[in-house]
């Protein structure tokens, strides 16, 4: 299978169904974004060489896989034959996000994104997860999306905030707080 097809030189892309749509389609910016997340995480695990998290990105990244293909589905008809998010996989989230915040001090300020470099790609991981979302909201204004999309990115983006909190700590890094500035 060659890799280049030519069909999307006119700046049109297939999705899954019928039909092909503007590589700027408000569902290609959805599923994109949610692409963009995926290979975010494949960096953060590369960098994760003590394995913290390795089987938690693990364990996200082909969901990812399954919300893209969703996203990415024109009718119905052929979404209900896909692969579906549960409520077991937004469970597993808040799961985890539970118990790596039992070793984490309570956070009384807000913090700067940052610290060791596993800890800052998850700050960034966090903040394409919240772009991915606010574009699958924007997509959902047009077009029916799975409730558990949103709220499955809406919790991920809260587990890779405290993924970053972790891995800083378990290092042994101390956390920068930010300080507004005096007035005057």
């Amino acid at each position: 299978m060659r890799i280049y097809t030519r069909t999307g030189d006119d700046g049109t892309t297939g999705l899954i169904g019928p039909g092909r749509v503007r590589k700027s389609d408000a569902r290609v910016e959805a599923y994109g974004s949610v692409d963009e997340l995926n290979a975010t995480l494949g960096v953060a695990r590369s960098l994760d060489e003590a394995g913290w998290f390795a089987d938690l990105i693990g364990a996200i990244q082909p969901r990812l896989f399954v919300i893209g293909a969703l996203l990415a589905t024109v009718s119905e008809e052929l979404r209900a034959q896909l692969e579906q998010l549960d409520e077991a996989d937004i469970a597993t989230l808040e799961t985890s996000i539970d118990a790596l915040q039992a070793d984490l001090a309570p956070l009384t300020q807000f913090i700067l994104p940052g610290g060791t470099l596993l800890a800052a790609e998850l700050h960034r991981a966090r903040t394409v997860c919240r772009r991915a979302e606010r574009r699958v909201v924007a997509l959902a204004d047009q077009h029916p999306v799975d409730e558990r999309v949103l709220r499955y990115l809406n919790r991920l983006a809260d587990l890779l905030f405290v993924m970053a909190r972790a891995a800083n700590h378990r290092a042994g890094v101390p956390e920068t707080t930010w300080r507004a500035r005096p007035r005057g």
